[in-house]
């Protein structure tokens, strides 16, 4: 039975224990949380290639049960209309979603790309060149690597990081855009370059503390309401982003190829539905859509 499974990889996990099982272990490595029914064949189908899986990585990936009929409260939290549904955790949140019955090669390709893998020492090891002020060798180090695991999409994230670092933002989409079809909708670089498009045009501000002198003026320019959300957003104020987005909504919904809109729903995917808000401005952009 999927729940009596004994192994050091593999939990059963309930609303009081989700926490530190799910959420705090998905600090240190990935987890897949196996949504499942002993009513639904199909859960009963996957669950050896999950159990296979698992064991295949060998410590490097933990595999959650969770009973979907007994454990309602998570399920309802969770969003979760049938089973089998897979969840993937890193940081604490959900990377990675799939629904229904999923092959061995369709599981492998959900959770390969977010396994840590032996090219990941050398971002270490870079990384420790570059603070000892050896730039152009950390450089080196990564592209190498590369070159010998393309498959690892943390390789170009840590290079990405670095021109961040540098302020080199427009390199570091570019980066991003020109990665393979395989890494490129990666989670961790998605997310890495919907930040640095905010930081691109924090960026272009010439004189910060002017712009930002009138905060909550709707009547400012648009070009300047872009540049305060950008800047908010990029140092985490997303109270002040969002606000900053509304105004230029409510001026013009459709600047900038709905940069307002499009950065809302940026803002609400990385917060969460159940965040306050989220919860606030999700229904105002209904409102613009129609």
């Amino acid at each position: 039975m999927v729940d009596s499974i004994d192994s050091p990889y593999i939990h059963a996990a309930n609303a009081e224990n989700f926490q530190p099982l799910v959420l705090e272990n998905s600090k240190r490595g990935p987890v897949l949380v196996n949504f499942w029914s002993k009513k639904a064949g199909p859960c009963l189908r996957q669950y050896p290639l999950l159990d296979k899986l698992v064991h295949d990585y060998k410590g490097r990936l933990l595999l959650i049960n969770i009973d979907a009929d007994s454990e309602l409260k998570i399920t309802r939290e969770v969003g979760i209309t049938s089973v089998p549904t897979l969840k993937l955790y890193r940081n604490a949140e959900i990377i990675e979603s799939r629904h229904g019955y999923q092959s061995e090669q369709d599981l492998i390709e959900l959770v390969d790309q977010y396994i840590y893998r032996d090219s990941d020492q050398v971002v270490a090891l870079a990384i420790e060149e570059y603070g000892k002020g050896q730039q152009n060798k950390a450089y080196e180090m990564i592209t190498e690597a590369i070159l010998e695991d393309p498959d690892n999409p943390r390789l170009p994230l840590a290079i990405g990081k670095l021109l961040k670092h540098e302020r080199r933002f427009q390199e570091a989409i570019t980066l991003c855009e020109s990665l393979p079809e395989n890494i490129i909708n990666n989670a961790d670089i998605t997310r890495f370059k919907q930040e640095l498009s905010f930081f691109a045009i924090a960026n272009e501000i010439t004189d910060l503390d002017a712009l930002l002198a009138q905060p909550d003026n709707p009547d400012d320019d648009l070009e300047a309401m872009q540049q305060r959300a950008a800047f908010y957003i990029a140092n985490k104020d997303y109270e002040e982003g969002f606000k900053q987005l509304q105004y230029i909504m409510d001026k013009d919904k459709n600047f900038d190829d709905d940069f307002a809109r499009h950065s809302m729903l940026i803002l609400i995917a990385w917060l969460g539905g159940e965040h306050p808000l989220v919860k606030q401005y999700k229904p105002a952009l209904r409102c613009y859509t129609h």
